[in-house]
């Protein structure tokens, strides 16, 4: 039950890649093995009989009743919320509220991802320094909980926020996690006891001015917003960068070019690769694009927009609190009926997400396609070698950096159908669609991010050119009969292009032997350089 080892994200801004998987089970099964009652004096278990599954595994995973009278109790502590007290684990600083959740939602494997964590604690810090700015929280209150809030932000209490993203719609069993921890966690820094909610209590000081419906909307932009900036966007950038420098490396070396997976005229390997950099220049801008929407925040909504239980102006000091923690530009939405209910900033931005996924998987394609081979392929380009491609064919070599890139893209297609649908589905003054959303938004993000990432390092980098076949491939090229044209025309051109393909003649063979063109005219006619450009 602790944290796994820390990902690429925390070298990226602090964040930490999940570190619940390996607590996960372990953690449910605390709970959900078990029938609870809630009673106004502590929790009763009832035994309950499971059967033992057969095998290894089965022995492995099998989940025993516990006797809270016994070693469990030694190891778990009551707390108590609107439902009653439940036994929680003295390990763990989340309350009565997750704990409740992990029974009742202990649903897949997928857990809050780590980056709505971190958002989650710099919205918290955030509120209570506002809540103190604005007379509502004692300085000592807001010191501790910033303090706690902190450690949050750091990724230092990870392992203390298992719950689902199969929850709650609104995401209000991880708002509530947040709350515990850092509850709890500001109780320990001054001295307290866990659980005792004194004198930091989760919902009456972590929570003040706030309400899960407009908490975790706002730390859904706050986490969407910073990894598309600070993560996603330097990453396409790089790869960008890097397929700039090999256009400018091969820009005088022609080649040709290939409509229908059929020759077409020429072109030159710098042309064809600036191709793929604007492509990335436009998904790049349209990334840019989202974010201003991204930054508009629902924190000052509370339950259904009205700002109830809210100072009229936390909201704006809020977004204003949490652009200066961020260094990014959030400010309070303008509507917060509409932050709420819909989510179409995150929709909007989840396509652009779509279309870079569109252009990469386009690119990857092109590059695995033209270094097909290396001997029965296009193979005009050559790869980095970077592990053996079969366990059964020795020295082979295959494009893997392109297929992990075309399955990130198809992964990204599925995530934005997921947040399409989930975004569509407002009712009235709530989308109770809120974990599914950011759980594929962000996951999309970090893919695509990776991939970038890797694409540049373990393909782009290492990549060459073929020289000899591309010279090949466009000596023997029919299509270069298209440069006759304006001389001869289209008829009598495409006489020779089909005279040569059927009798395997080159396309000057059979224009003199057709008496269309003389060996001079042909000479000064046919020449591929020139057929680069206008």
């Amino acid at each position: 039950m602790v944290a796994d080892k820390l990902s690429r994200e925390r070298r990226n801004k602090g964040l930490r890649a999940q570190p619940f998987r390996s607590m996960l089970a372990g953690e449910a099964a605390r709970f959900s093995g078990e029938n609870i009652r809630h009673q106004e004096g502590g929790v009763k278990r009832r035994a309950k009989t499971v059967q033992s599954p057969r095998g290894k595994t089965g022995r492995k995973n099998a989940r025993t009743s516990v006797n809270v009278a016994g070693p469990a109790a030694k190891r778990t502590r009551g707390e108590s919320d609107s439902m009653g007290k439940i036994r929680v684990p003295n390990d763990r600083y989340y309350g009565a509220q997750t704990a409740r959740s992990l029974i009742h939602f202990n649903i897949g494997r997928e857990t809050m991802p780590p980056e709505l964590i971190r958002a989650f604690g710099i919205l918290k810090k955030a509120a209570a320094l506002v809540n103190q700015a604005l007379g509502k929280l004692p300085p000592e209150k807001a010191r501790l909980i910033v303090r706690a809030a902190d450690e949050v932000i750091a990724g230092k209490l990870d392992e203390h926020f298992p719950l689902h993203i199969w929850q709650t719609g609104s995401g209000t069993q991880t708002n509530m996690n947040a709350n515990e921890v850092i509850s709890n966690r500001a109780i320990e820094l001054a001295g307290g006891m866990l659980g005792s909610k004194t004198p930091i209590h989760p919902n009456d000081d972590v929570n003040m001015s706030q309400s899960s419906n407009d908490t975790f909307p706002a730390a859904m932009h706050i986490a969407a917003a910073s990894r598309v900036a600070e993560a996603l966007i330097p990453s396409v950038e790089r790869l960008r960068d890097g397929l700039d420098a090999k256009a400018r490396q091969f820009a005088d070396v022609v080649k040709i070019g290939r409509t229908h997976l059929m020759d077409a005229t020429p072109l030159t390997v710098g042309q064809e690769i600036s191709g793929w950099v604007s492509l990335l220049d436009r998904d790049i801008e349209r990334l840019r694009l989202v974010l201003p929407g991204l930054y508009d925040l629902a924190i000052g909504g509370t339950a259904v927009g009205t700002g109830l239980n809210a100072p009229p102006e936390f909201g704006e000091r809020a977004a204003e609190k949490i652009s200066e923690l961020t260094g990014l530009p959030f400010r309070s939405h303008p509507n917060k009926f509409a932050a709420l209910s819909a989510h179409d900033e995150i929709v909007f931005a989840s396509g652009a997400l779509k279309t870079l996924a569109a252009s990469l998987m386009k690119i990857a394609n092109d590059i695995r396609w033209l270094a097909s081979g290396p001997r029965a392929g296009l193979g005009e380009l050559t790869l980095p070698e970077n592990e053996p491609g079969s366990s059964i064919m020795p020295g082979k070599v295959n494009p893997t950096q392109s297929e992990a890139m075309t399955m990130v893209a198809v992964q990204v297609f599925g995530n934005d159908a997921a947040i399409s649908f989930a975004g569509s589905q407002g009712n009235f003054e709530l989308n109770v669609y809120k974990p599914v959303i950011i759980h594929n938004f962000l996951n999309s993000v970090r893919l695509l991010a990776d991939a970038c990432r890797s694409f540049t390092d373990f393909c782009v980098a290492g990549m060459e050119l073929d020289v000899k076949r591309i010279k090949e491939n466009v000596e023997n090229s029919l299509m270069l009969v298209t440069a006759l044209s304006p001389k001869i025309g289209y008829d009598k051109a495409a006489e020779i292009a089909h005279k040569a393909h059927h009798e395997n003649l080159s396309l000057r063979e059979a224009a003199l032997k057709l008496g269309y063109l003389s060996e001079k005219e042909f000479d000064e006619i046919v020449r591929p350089e020139k057929m680069t450009h206008p």
